[in-house]
């Protein structure tokens, strides 16, 4: 025997399975080397666990299965609904099985995500291994066990009966923010990040798609033939798009004039926590989620290390603005505030105000600019508290939201996992949801035509008008607030 501890069986009435003919169980997993990662969708660090995990499939093809086990933390996580729509987004190819009541996470003894736990061919227990893997050392461990196993016998390779998630989308994937970008004529162009393409969009301000930068697989190259991987963050300015190439951990720049593309900060592997100034080209970031762009500095939210920074223009510096590092909700002064995992920003119109969605704390915050910074928390309490309440903001309850867009006096919030967008009146110190819509024309066939699939991203254009990122139905709703209406604007 290898191990002490017999695994306990996966395979029980009312679990959910993916990427596979059946449900599978440890019998079925007999003879490899059993790789089971406890994960959410909602957890950055789940997130990037999943390249070292594909690495791991590809070296060890017939030797090792990867099988994912969904132990949720937000309610909107139990649904498998909601599940199928994460593994497309991550390219998850691996079987995963969706544990709503964390049966498994209990039995296991699982506490923290994501977690893996080392499961020999013999079906015993042989560690775990809590928090994101360091890609080279897992790998190199992975293949040391293999062989030993090999030496010993034990091992009996085989494929695994797999069934590839369905494609989805259709002009857009599963696309991440919206934001304004001025015109040549004075107007009003928009930046799209279309995440599930790896693609940059600027369209008009009618709908028309005007360019798509990137060649839609993900990569990460500059120049004429440039690559993102996962963009979901962007700003603006006349002569620039800046990107948050998220899985590739780096800031990218599109020059609009050639349409070529450079990499500002960031070096394409996840980065610690900032801790000091450090030039640009140098700096490791970690998944960087969104941009605000204002008098020489991009503002960008670092969600991998539950931070806020700062990218100076003039001096090609990168530097923390707001987050020790510590993943929580602590607020003062902005070196020494708790954040977790920063997803949406947006500048009050004066632009002393840096607010943005702290999604794994179901919060919205705000940074005050100027030579102290301070963080404070307009709604939201905890890691765990979480929900869908109106009313004061000191009573509110959201649940992970990823977007927002402020106007004067008010911000609107993309609440991903309630699926919805909520209105904050900062001067009354209340949120309300958005009031009911009707369809504006007959390609919104729903009769609210409310956004219903987490969206992550919404900007405003005046005090009248909304563009939507409904992201798991892969479209842009524009919402008329003077109208009281809402049409599909990009899809």
């Amino acid at each position: 025997m290898f191990g002490i501890v017999r695994a306990p069986r996966l395979g029980r009435a009312g679990l959910s399975w993916f990427n596979v003919e059946r449900p599978l169980d440890l019998p079925d997993l007999a003879g490899r080397l059993v790789i089971l990662d406890f994960w959410t969708f909602c957890c950055i660090n789940c997130v990037h666990a999943q390249p070292t995990l594909r690495r791991i499939e590809e070296a060890f093809p017939t030797q090792v299965a990867v099988i994912g086990v969904h132990s949720p933390k937000y309610a909107y996580e139990r649904d498998p609904a909601a599940v199928a729509q994460a593994i497309r987004r991550y390219g998850i190819r691996h079987p995963v099985v969706h544990d709503p009541k964390l049966e498994l996470w209990r039995e296991y003894r699982i506490r923290a995500w994501p977690t893996l736990v080392f499961v020999a061919p013999d079906g015993y227990v042989i560690g775990q291994l809590p928090g994101e893997p360091d890609p080279e050392l897992i790998v190199q461990g992975i293949g040391d066990m293999v062989a030993q196993f090999w030496r010993r016998g034990e091992l009996s390779p085989a494929a695994l009966p797999l069934v590839p998630p369905a494609e989805a989308g259709g002009r857009l994937r599963f696309p991440g923010k919206i934001k304004p970008c001025p015109a040549p004529d004075g107007g009003r162009w928009w930046a799209v990040a279309d995440a599930g393409h790896h693609q940059v969009l600027l369209v008009a301000d009618d709908g028309t798609e005007l360019a798509r930068y990137g060649s839609g697989c993900a990569g990460f190259a500059d120049g004429d033939e440039p690559a993102f991987n996962g963009p979901e963050g962007l700003a603006c300015d006349a002569r620039s798009i800046w990107v948050a190439d998220t899985r590739n951990h780096a800031i990218r720049r599109i020059d609009r004039a050639s349409g070529r593309v450079a990499t500002v900060a960031g070096t394409g592997c996840r980065g610690e926590a900032l801790r000091h100034p450090q030039p640009a080209a140098g700096a490791s970031l970690a998944s960087p989620w969104d941009l605000e762009r204002a008098d020489g500095v991009v503002y960008f939210a670092n969600a991998g290390s539950h931070q806020i920074g700062t990218l100076d223009l003039e001096h090609a510096t990168v530097r923390p603005l707001a987050g020790t590092g510590a993943e929580d909700i602590r607020d003062g002064a902005a070196d020494a505030a708790h954040l977790a995992q920063p997803s949406g920003l947006a500048l009050s119109p004066a632009g002393d105000r840096l607010y943005f969605a702290d999604s794994e704390t179901s919060a919205v915050r705000r940074v005050d600019l100027g030579p102290a910074p301070a963080v404070a928390t307009l709604a939201g309490s905890g890691l765990f508290e979480y929900g869908y309440a109106n009313g004061p903001l000191g009573q509110a309850r959201l649940q992970h939201p990823l977007g927002l867009a402020a106007t004067a006096g008010r911000l609107y919030v993309a609440d991903s996992y309630n699926c919805c967008i909520r209105v904050v009146d900062l001067a009354g110190g209340t949120i309300a949801d958005l009031e009911p819509l009707s369809p504006a024309s007959p390609d919104c066939p729903d009769a609210a035509c409310q956004p219903a699939g987490e969206p992550a991203g919404v900007a405003a254009d005046g005090p009248d008008r909304l563009l939507v990122s409904d992201t798991n139905n892969h479209r842009i709703l524009e919402i008329r607030l003077d109208r009281g209406t809402c049409r599909v604007w990009l899809a």
